[in-house]
């Protein structure tokens, strides 16, 4: 039996168990209420059906706690035996009871079939989902095992890989081995005659190299010689140019100072002049903003000085503070 058939097992078994608890319940409720009804004193029948829920109610408990039991393979004890029994009896006594005082053999086995019908479902239940338990108990045992055995088998092979893998290495490092010693026995006499023939061609070098030094000290000397008249030369024109230079610096200064000076006397004079009475014209207005701007006046004393509009002069200060935050940013 696979898996699959043993969960269908189970669920046909949960269906039908639970179809006849209900069916049982609400039987054992239907008929246990009236008889438990006319034992009750005056003004309490309404507590009629608490005792048949109250008895159905610990069917339903032992029926479940039963099942989840079966599921994990677990064993509770005498008790739920105990308590199972004492209510399919105490269920069966109740659905009975009225027929059986009222001399009523038919009613007591009709009024018997659904009392019965629990005890022995409940019973059989339990069996069966033990069985069901034990046989999904050993089909993992069985999944287990021969998963083990094919992971066993699959650590063989790799194994055997490996091993095969390793006697292929050793013996290529061991051929890779001996072309190196080989290769470096040639390279060891090759290196021998090549440092006999460095040598003899040192020797030769070492001569010709004298030579050459001396050659070559004789022409650095040569070269300092006119390196030094180079730098004296160049030390005289450098001089000669950071003169002229500072010469130059201090012509520009002065005359940028005489500019400001200018500037300074424009300025104040355009602000001594006070409000305008007539417009200005457009390049002495220019003017007029502009000194206003440099001493920080407002868009309107501007304005009032130059005698144009606030908007104008407004456009002019913008124009202004664009010029300088470009001149910052360069």
């Amino acid at each position: 039996m696979d898996e699959r058939t043993l969960r269908q097992a189970d669920r046909v078994l949960s269906i039908g168990t639970w179809l006849i608890v209900f069916g049982a319940v609400v039987f054992s409720v239907l008929t246990v209420t009236p008889l438990v009804h006319g034992v009750t004193p005056e003004g309490w029948g309404w507590t009629a059906p608490i005792l048949p829920i109250v008895v159905d109610a610990a069917v339903v408990i032992v029926v479940r706690l039963d099942a989840a039991l079966a599921r994990v393979g677990g064993q509770a004890g005498g008790w739920p035996v105990l308590l199972r029994w004492m209510t399919g009896l105490m269920t069966l006594g109740l659905n009975t009871a009225g027929s059986w005082l009222k001399g009523d053999a038919v009613g007591v086995a009709v009024h018997a079939v659904a009392p019965l019908l629990l005890i022995v479902s409940s019973e059989a239940s339990l069996a069966y989902r033990r069985a069901l338990t034990a046989a999904v108990a050993r089909r993992e045992a069985e999944q287990a095992a021969e998963k083990a055995a094919r992971e066993q088998r699959q650590r063989d092979r790799e194994q055997a890989e490996r091993d095969r893998e390793q006697r292929r290495i050793d013996a290529e490092e061991r051929r890779a081995r001996e072309e190196r010693e080989h290769a470096a026995r040639l390279a060891r006499e090759e290196r021998e005659h090549q440092e006999r023939l460095v040598r003899e061609q040192a020797e030769r070098e070492r001569e010709r190299e004298a030579l050459r030094l001396e050659h070559e000290r004789q022409a650095r000397e040569q070269k300092a010689r006119e390196a030094e008249q180079q730098r004296l030369a160049k030390e005289r024109a450098e001089r000669e140019r950071e003169r002229l230079q500072a010469e130059e610096r201090a012509r520009r200064e002065q005359q940028a100072r005489a500019r400001e000076q200018a500037a300074e006397r424009r300025r104040e004079q355009l602000l001594a002049v006070g409000p305008a009475k007539v417009k200005q014209e457009e390049h002495i207005a220019r003017e007029t903003v502009a000194a206003a701007f440099e001493a920080d006046l407002s868009v309107r004393q501007a304005a009032e000085l130059c005698g144009w509009s606030v908007g104008w002069v407004n456009s002019r200060y913008t124009e202004m503070r664009e010029r300088v935050l470009a001149g910052r940013a360069s």
